[in-house]
């Protein structure tokens, strides 16, 4: 049996995730507090105790979810299960941060102020109301890319995450994305819907974003990965410190290309994956990628328990 170990994106956060986690275990306590003092500020208790549109906003959601998923690695490590386990690490967008600093690349420190400097550019990159995004569910990859570029006319409009096989995620100026909706169920989508985000991620809209993670990325230590790190944008393992810094540049305008990870870790083989942090999303996506895996959230003590039960 090979492992994964799969770190959730933006989406996932909710008011109390990792709470219990920091309650029951001293280690995962000590993530939240030394976010708290990397970024200058209590953001755990935003994270427990504040609104969730506060803790939504883009420069709130990317560090607290990466420290929630920090905090339930650390009580794993507790319990004697540590990242020997793991073949490789994977992110969704910014989850890939938080698999980086699992894999010792990056420290939590400057995890969490990477993730406050990416969350701030990626939203200033464009004026509120200018940009959008939407899914699209019921067509594949190619059929979304397609509606994408009939749609964009002078404008930005592209495929921006694969999320799964029945599941893509579009991105790009605000009547593009309105003309794409229109469009993908014409071309046979079961649905087509907008997303409630703040921009529009993973599109070339986002450069100015880019350019920003360039310098700040530029600025940190980063180490080669304990293990493989399977990339966003290539979809497949990377364990050179340098080719992951650009390739992090990339990613911000860059595709998500999830489905494809998850095929090929299971092509590595890869037959389980655990989904370290808040929520359960991305053992959703897996179970539609790759049928004969199995998948398991670690966000609770409850789950921790699990793991340590076998």
């Amino acid at each position: 049996m090979s492992i994964a170990f799969v770190f959730p994106g933006q989406g996932a956060q909710t008011i109390g995730m990792g709470q219990a986690l920091a309650a029951a275990y001293p280690a995962a306590r000590a993530v939240f507090d030394e976010v708290d003092a990397a970024l200058g500020e209590k953001l755990s208790t935003l994270i427990w105790d504040g609104e969730i549109e506060t803790l939504t906003l883009t420069e709130n959601a990317q560090p607290a979810l990466m420290a929630t998923s920090m905090a339930a690695l650390a009580a794993l490590k507790a319990e004697g299960v540590g990242m020997d386990r793991a073949a490789f690490v994977a992110g969704h967008s910014l989850g890939e941060y938080a698999a980086l600093c699992a894999a010792g690349a990056l420290s939590l420190a400057d995890t969490a102020r990477l993730l406050r400097v990416r969350g701030r550019a990626m939203q200033a990159a464009v004026p509120v109301g200018q940009g959008a995004m939407a899914a699209v569910l019921g067509l594949d990859a190619a059929a979304v890319e397609k509606v994408a570029q009939d749609a964009a006319g002078d404008e930005v409009c592209q495929l921006a995450n694969e999320n799964d096989p029945t599941q893509n995620v579009i991105s790009g100026s605000k009547a593009a994305i309105e003309r794409a909706v229109v469009l993908a169920k014409e071309a046979g989508a079961k649905r087509a819907l907008p997303l409630p985000v703040s921009a529009p991620f993973h599109c070339a809209l986002m450069q100015p974003a880019a350019d920003e993670m360039a310098q700040a990325l530029a600025d940190v230590t980063m180490r080669d990965p304990s293990v493989p790190l399977v990339a966003n944008v290539l979809a497949e393992g990377v364990s050179d410190a340098d080719r992951i810094r650009d390739l992090l540049v990339e990613q911000v305008t860059g595709r998500v290309r999830w489905r494809s990870s998850v095929e090929w870790m299971a092509a590595q083989g890869v037959t389980e994956f655990w989904e370290i942090g808040a929520g359960k999303a991305l053992s959703g996506m897996i179970r539609r990628i790759a049928k004969e895996s199995t998948c398991r959230a670690v966000g609770t003590p409850d789950d921790v328990a699990a793991v340590v039960a076998g």
